[in-house]
């Protein structure tokens, strides 16, 4: 088997390899990466406060939250997903306090707050 042979074989492996992964993650999202929104209404949302430590380094960033609602339409779970532990604290004491329309069965999805110092 030639050079030329073999350097073609791995380049189709690697295609079809990239091909298979990408057809899996569309079929099949991999937790944490998929953003889930919530398929129940918001009765009542609590905005976070901006932490003030927080406006005086400037910082800025994205807080993803996981959650599990009770069908009573309270939020019975978090799961921080990411972003900067200071933000995380005013994300998390804000979305605990929200409700969401009851239904039959817990639900689960995610959530994206978004800081800055402008806010």
């Amino acid at each position: 088997m030639s050079y030329l042979t073999t350097v073609r074989r791995v380049r189709s492996s690697l295609l079809l390899l990239l091909a298979l992964t990408t057809l899996i993650a569309i079929v099949r999202p991999v937790p944490g990466l998929a953003e889930d929104a919530i398929d129940r209404k918001v009765k009542s949302k609590v905005s976070p406060a901006y932490p003030e430590i927080a406006r005086k380094m400037g910082l800025s960033g994205t807080v993803k939250i996981e959650l599990v609602v009770a069908p009573n339409g309270s939020v019975k779970e978090t799961k921080v997903i990411g972003g900067h532990p200071i933000l995380v604290t005013a994300a998390l004491d804000a979305v605990k306090k929200w409700k969401f329309e009851p239904a039959g069965a817990e639900s689960t999805g995610t959530v994206e707050f978004k800081f800055s110092p402008g806010e």
